[in-house]
C-alpha cells in the first residue's frame, strides 16, 4: 500500500462532514434529557431537606399523589432555600423500593425560580 496525499481542504470537509453525521445520528437516536417542571413550593424541612411542590404539571410526574410531589432536595451549592409560595423550576426522579411503593424514594433537582 502507498501513502495517499489529499488536498487539505478537501481533509476539512470530510472531518466536517464525519462530524455533522455523528452530530444528527446522536441528536436523532439520542437520550431525551428530562423536562425540567416549575411548580409552587408548598412545605421545605431544612433539617430532612424535605420538599414539597404543587401544581398542575406535577400531576403527571412519577411518585406524585394529586397534583403534590414530595422528596429530597439535592441542590448546587449557594443555590436560595425555597420558602412556601416560590416558584420552584426543577426535575424529579423517582427510585422505586424493593418492598413496594412505601420505600419508593423522590429526589428533586432544582432551584428557586427568579
Amino acid at each position: 500500500m502507498g501513502n495517499v496525499n489529499l488536498p487539505t481542504p478537501v481533509v476539512i470537509a470530510a472531518g466536517v462532514f464525519v462530524f455533522a453525521g455523528g452530530y444528527l445520528t446522536g441528536a436523532v437516536t439520542g437520550w431525551d434529557s428530562p423536562d425540567r417542571t416549575s411548580a409552587t413550593v408548598s412545605s421545605y424541612d431544612g433539617g430532612s431537606h424535605r420538599l414539597c411542590l404543587h401544581g398542575d404539571a406535577v400531576s403527571e410526574l412519577d411518585g406524585a399523589k394529586g397534583d403534590t410531589i414530595c422528596g429530597q432536595w439535592r441542590r448546587v451549592e449557594g443555590s436560595a432555600v425555597p420558602a412556601e409560595g416560590d416558584t420552584f423550576r426543577f426535575v424529579s426522579s423517582l427510585h422505586k423500593g424493593q418492598s413496594g411503593s412505601a420505600d419508593d424514594r423522590i429526589t428533586i433537582f432544582g432551584e428557586v425560580a427568579d
